[in-house]
């Protein structure tokens, strides 16, 4: 569960950097996209801290 949470982690940081490369509405749907995977990335890492 932790290699999900870094993989999700790492795919929503690339995803902010690519995303600030971007302009218009492709960008604000890149950002959107990136936002959500590195917050879920973020909530898997918590939830598998609890389940240890």
């Amino acid at each position: 569960m932790k290699v999900i949470a870094i993989l999700l982690m790492i795919t929503g940081v690339l995803g902010i950097l690519m995303g600030s490369m971007m302009y218009g509405d492709i960008s604000i749907a890149a950002f959107i996209g990136a936002v959500s995977a590195l917050f879920s990335g973020i909530g898997f890492f918590k939830l598998s801290k609890k389940l240890n």
